[in-house]
């Protein structure tokens, strides 16, 4: 019997180390003192906010040592680590998409750095494959990943993006698809744009005024710029389309209409909310106009056809509804005429299009279920799926008849099946073939309620005839925020650990759009703790129900769900043995002081809105509430030195606070990534690399022997 696979039969307790013993690198203290509202807050590591110092740098380096150092003694972090990268050796291919004469997906072999570009003769019966990008040539360590990729109009010229080391800040360069050949120079400095091609002749995307020199990576952006650059120009002459000093908005994208008719700007200050303006694109003399300016909801641009714009909006529409603008032959008509095409549902609305046909993809209970109507809103049919889990795709150009969609949830690995939109006929296109057996495992949804009563959802999966003696190895992982939901899908590392016999658990809290804006605005700002409450619940359900049991539970979350875990563990470290926040938002009054951070503040708040405000965000923010003394779990925070979106000083203070003020023996450790950013983009290598030992330190700090 594989030794970690009989880890359930071996439990016993063990510490490598304790606190007391626990050489941690030694770290200084600033005596520096921020005032809010006439309130003293002590800000003791300061100095770690400086990523670029010596003096950060050493102590990252020292900090890797004893963490690697540690990990060095588990002895079944290999024998897992081999578990991963065998399971994860399979090929794994992304849905079709088609670009004039061919069709383009994603392919890994199995172990590359990162997913290959392929495409085919869309009209080739043989289809014959052949790699039109492949990134893992961009760089010899395969931390330079692909980001968006775009093609003109008739598919005869593409722009890539590209991302090294995993930052934000990227790349972009234009290739002529026939020869792959290069045109122009790259763009250079170009961050969280998309790219919208105007016939071929140029595309618009979007970046900052890049920070001073030293402070790339955490310096604030402020204000975002949509450009138009036209093809074998420099960059330098590129035209300012919107945004800058005239027209500040932190966040603008630009989109083309697929018939090339019509410029769509979407401009927002926070990460909810949005204006929507439209530019003729057919008339040289056309003005940008206004069609929604209130930035109280969400507008997003779907599809267009002749004089109508398609438009999903959650305006007096919490869960979402599709409406249709009319517009004049000039632009847009000086009174707006919309009218309701897909009306709100129970269930959160998200709409995609092809062949002129409508897709609505609706959140059910935190599942997928997905309906086709025509442009005049008529139903179709509803569209069968293998099973309740996740649907995406269901998109493509407007003569695109045949497209293409995804499937997958916890014990279902991700499969790609086609679909003929005139007929509704579905097939299977590509299954991965992989070795797991979903017939082994359970997948169930639960109900629990929160504190404040409130009823919320959980899927546990976990190995059949797993018994509920509270002895279960258990990871519950969450995130909470930004209108994201968490529907169900199969994870590789997440496989392992139910071939292991370890149970995972995740809980759909507030603050998530699985029940559309009210479910989001129930978890924001002074409402944030419902969000902790709701894990806190998940995990006492857990515990009253026998999956699990304090010593055998583990926390788990990145980004806002590294916020989570940083949250839940200082408000009741009693909770669970082991703790994984992953890239967290971490101090929660200077957050927005940092590259994008104050583009977050419609979920959070500022520390500088109100005195309510500042005393809410401090009751809570995980840097400041590490208290002398207490006994925190056992702790294994990542993240990564090049992380431009949630900087690593978050994680840096967090950790030095835990290891000064840990009152038991449970170790804090913090794992540093190099040539590595928020998540996007990261190597194979390095994906397996951390989990594996996230996997291991888990295991072994609930009592796990070889």
């Amino acid at each position: 019997m594989n030794h970690v696979k009989c880890f359930l039969f071996i439990f016993f307790t063990i510490s490598i180390t304790n606190a007391q013993t626990m050489k941690y690198p030694n770290i200084q203290k600033d005596t520096i003192v921020d005032m809010y509202f006439g309130e003293r807050v002590s800000a003791p590591y300061r100095w770690l906010e400086d990523d670029n110092s010596a003096q950060t740098k050493k102590w990252v380096q020292e900090e890797n040592a004893v963490t690697f150092g540690y990990l060095d003694k588990i002895p079944f972090r290999n024998e897992l680590k081999k578990q991963i990268t065998d399971l994860y050796n399979y090929e794994k291919i992304g849905a079709p998409f088609e670009e004039g004469s061919y069709t383009y997906f994603f392919k890994n072999d199995g172990l590359q750095a990162q997913a290959v570009l392929y495409r085919f003769k869309t009209n080739d019966p043989n289809k014959v494959e052949e790699i039109f990008l492949d990134p893992n040539q961009f760089s010899k360590d395969g931390t330079t990943s692909l980001g968006d990729v775009s093609f003109s109009k008739d598919g005869s010229l593409a722009a890539y993006q590209i991302s090294e080391g995993g930052s934000d800040w990227r790349k972009l360069i234009i290739l002529e698809t026939s020869g792959k050949k290069q045109i122009g120079d790259t763009l250079r400095d170009v961050k969280f744009s998309n790219i919208a091609w105007r016939g071929n002749d140029g595309f618009y995307y979007s970046s900052y005024d890049k920070p001073k020199e030293g402070s790339q990576l955490a310096g604030k952006t402020e204000h975002h710029k949509l450009f138009y650059h036209k093809l074998n120009t420099p960059q330098s002459s590129d035209a300012l389309i919107f945004g800058g000093e005239e027209t500040p908005r932190r966040y603008i994208t630009g989109i083309v209409s697929e018939d090339q008719r019509y410029l769509i700007i979407s401009t927002s200050n926070t990460t909810s909310g949005n204006e929507l303006y439209i530019r003729s694109l057919t008339d040289t003399a056309s003005k940008i106009l206004p069609l929604f300016t209130d930035m109280n909801y969400n507008y997003d641009f779907i599809t267009s056809n002749n004089n109508v714009i398609y438009i999903q909006t959650n305006k007096n529409a919490p869960n979402g509804k599709l409406i249709g603008i009319s517009i004049s032959s000039d632009g847009v008509s000086p009174n707006v005429r919309s009218a309701d095409v897909i009306p709100e549902d129970s269930s959160v609305l998200n709409v995609s299009s092809a062949n002129h046909y409508l897709f609505a993809q609706y959140i059910t209970d935190v599942h997928s279920e997905v309906k086709q109507y025509d442009l005049n809103g008529k139903l179709i049919r509803s569209i069968h799926l293998p099973a309740d889990g996740q649907a995406g795709g269901f998109s493509g150009k407007d003569s695109q008849k045949e497209i293409y969609y995804s499937f997958t949830n916890y014990v279902y690995p991700g499969t790609i099946f086609k679909y003929n939109t005139e007929t509704g006929e579905s097939g299977l296109y590509r299954k991965p073939k992989i070795n797991f057996n979903p017939d082994d495992f359970e997948s169930k949804q639960v109900f629990y309620t929160s504190k404040d009563g409130a009823r919320i959802p959980m899927y546990i999966t976990y190995k059949k005839g797993t018994k509920l003696d509270g002895k279960n190895p258990t990871i519950l992982y969450g995130y909470g925020g930004f209108n994201i939901s968490l529907l169900p899908a199969f994870s590789v590392i997440n496989a392992v650990w139910l071939q292991n016999g370890g149970i995972y658990a995740v809980p759909n809290l507030r603050g998530g759009g699985e029940y559309g804006r009210k479910w989001h605005d129930a978890g924001i700002k002074l409402n944030k703790k419902n969000v902790f409450e709701d894990f806190i619940a998940a995990g006492e359900y857990l515990i009253k129900n026998g999956y699990t049991s304090y010593d055998y539970l583990a926390l788990s979350g990145g980004s806002n769900g590294g916020l989570l875990v940083g949250a839940t563990m200082t408000m009741r470290p009693d909770l669970a043995k082991v703790a994984l926040p992953a890239v967290g938002v971490m101090d929660m009054l200077r957050y927005h002081k940092f590259t994008a951070g104050a583009g977050w503040a419609y979920d959070y708040g500022t520390a500088d809105d109100s005195k309510e405000m500042f005393e809410y965000l401090k009751s809570y923010s995980p840097v400041q509430n590490v208290k002398q003394g207490i006994c925190y779990p056992a702790t294994f925070i990542t993240t990564g030195d090049h992380d431009d979106r949630v900087v690593p000083s978050h994680s840096y203070k967090f950790a030095a606070e835990l290891q000064t003020k840990q009152g038991c023996g449970n170790p804090i450790l913090i794992r540093i990534e190099t040539r590595a950013g928020h998540g996007a983009g990261k190597s194979t290598e390095q994906i397996i690399d951390e989990n594996s030992d996230k996997m291991a330190f888990a295991l072994w700090e609930m009592g796990v022997k070889k």
